[in-house]
């Protein structure tokens, strides 16, 4: 198994991650991941990372390049994972986010 520092690269901040967290649901969380991590993987490095976190389910997106300009200049934004993991109900949030809504 991978180290969790190797598993999980960054959480994801964005409109729609924050709506996620005080929407229905209300335990989903978006991390940039290795574009090599398995589901197990990423639930258990949630849970090794975040103390009291228990995952229920882990989902998955492998999100494409697209095509990016800069005047005459072309280019691609580059290829990246995301995870959104969910929590179980009994779970203790992630602290690190509590702070940003």
């Amino acid at each position: 198994m991978k180290m969790i520092e190797d598993v999980i690269i960054k959480p994801v901040i964005s409109e729609a991650s924050m709506d996620m967290l005080s929407g229905e649901g209300a335990k989903k969380y978006v991390f940039k991941v290795q574009p090599k991590a398995t589901k197990p993987e990423i639930a258990a490095a949630v849970e090794a990372m975040f103390a009291g976190a228990k995952v229920d389910s882990v989902n998955v997106i492998n999100m494409k390049k697209k095509p990016k300009r800069m005047g005459v200049h072309f280019g691609y934004t580059a290829e990246w994972k995301k995870a959104i993991v969910t929590l179980k109900a009994d779970s203790k949030p992630i602290e690190f986010f509590e702070g940003l809504n």
